[in-house]
């Protein structure tokens, strides 16, 4: 690439990048310069397999930097903006005609119902559907969901949207052989997957109404052909993730009484030496056989006070895990404590490759699990000796009170 070419390039990118951020809602969490970003990379990455000239790729990724800068005025027509906001940019840097009328027709053509009707089109095309093959998959698709029910108000329900995944996947079509090659067989791993989720969704309808040649006879063979272990391994299912779900309820009410028992001996213990310190501390110069018993009280209170902050101190965790741990199965990113120093980029990852794994989805949860009992045990372990501390240190600091009063 040529220092002039790079300049430019930058430039469009600096241009787009500005009317994206400055202008596109944060409602739009699909459609930002996130993804126009990731765009650019993909049309790099498919454009590498053609033998295009140096000028059609600077034409082409000025196409992917504006494709979607439309979006500052909402998603109605944001094709056609786009392109006047690529045209604008190109014609004051002196840009031919032919050249703006090209970029034009790429950033129209992403239009679904639109056919490409150049090759830079076809990548560009294909590059603004590359995810539908990548890891991100799952993390963009719910993103879109997202950005669909705060802009438009469309709110789907999990089985509805996998339906309307499943559809789009399935007809949909890499235009390039070099995109279809890269994309095409994680995308049908994909609707695999999507398939699997729709059957736990609503496992009564075996048989979906997308799958071609769905007639009321063949959805009869194949439910006659399901098999006894099928079925149990769907129930087995259910109640894993009932068991899961009840657990975790279980753990967070636990930890929610641990916290208020703790909050009850720290209130009630402060206003013991608060009182203590007012009224009994300034009459032992009077009073000299107050000394001992209010020393044995003060001493209760405070031990009970340290166990009970202890019961609540929370644990200061790395933060941070490796995409090899990722890979390797070995961590747990359902837990805030795990992720929070980690960039964006490898936490979607992470998530994209747990979402996409039920055996390290589960395993996750179950460390989760694990490690939410081992906090609460240590929880309860200190309430039980700040509890056992507070009273038989009250029936002591009673008697000591007494004794006092007695032999003095």
């Amino acid at each position: 690439m040529s220092e002039d070419q790079a300049t430019v390039i930058q430039a469009a990118e600096q241009h787009a990048r500005e009317i994206m951020d400055t202008g596109i809602s944060p409602d739009h969490a699909f459609h930002n310069s996130t993804h126009t970003a990731q765009v650019v990379q993909a049309a790099e990455e498919i454009s590498s397999g053609f033998k295009l000239t140096s000028q059609e790729r600077e034409l082409l990724l000025i196409a992917a930097w504006f494709h979607d800068s439309g979006y500052d005025k909402g998603a109605d027509d944001h094709e056609a903006r786009s392109a006047d906001y690529a045209a604008s940019f190109m014609a004051s840097h002196g840009y031919k005609e032919d050249d703006i009328a090209l970029v034009r027709n790429c950033i129209l053509d992403t239009r679904l119902s639109n056919q490409p009707r150049h090759l830079l089109a076809e990548i560009l095309c294909d590059a603004d559907l590359s995810h539908l093959g990548k890891a991100t998959f799952w993390d963009l698709s719910a993103r879109l969901r997202l950005e669909k029910t705060r802009t438009r108000g469309i709110i789907l329900t999990e089985l509805e949207w996998v339906d309307q995944e499943i559809r789009f996947l399935q007809s949909h079509s890499y235009h390039t052989p070099v995109a279809f090659e890269l994309y095409n067989s994680e995308k049908q791993n994909h609707i695999r997957l999507l398939y699997k989720q729709r059957l736990r969704l609503n496992p009564d309808h075996r048989i979906s109404a997308l799958d071609p040649g769905n007639t009321a006879k063949k959805k009869k063979k194949k439910l006659l052909k399901t098999s006894n272990k099928e079925l149990k391994q769907l129930n087995l299912g259910r109640g894993v993730e009932t068991m899961y779900r009840t657990t975790y309820r279980t753990h967070v009410n636990l930890s929610s009484i641990a916290d208020n028992k703790a909050n009850i001996m720290l209130s009630i213990n402060a206003i013991i030496v608060s009182i203590v310190v007012s009224t009994l501390v300034p009459k032992f110069s009077a009073d000299s056989k107050l000394i001992l018993p209010t020393i044995v009280l003060l001493t209760v209170c405070l031990m009970a006070i340290v166990f009970a902050t202890l019961s609540t101190r929370p644990k200061i965790t790395e933060g941070r895990v490796s995409r090899e741990d990722i890979d390797a199965r070995r961590t747990n990113l359902l837990f805030f404590g795990n992720y929070y120093r980690m960039s964006l980029d490898d936490y979607q990852y992470g998530m994209s490759e747990m979402i996409k794994d039920n055996d390290f989805l589960y395993s996750s949860m179950t460390r989760d699990l694990y490690f939410l009992g081992v906090v609460l045990a240590k929880k309860y372990r200190y309430l039980s000796i700040c509890y056992g501390v507070f009273m038989y240190g009250l029936i002591v600091s009673v008697a000591f009170f007494a004794l006092a009063f007695a032999l003095f």
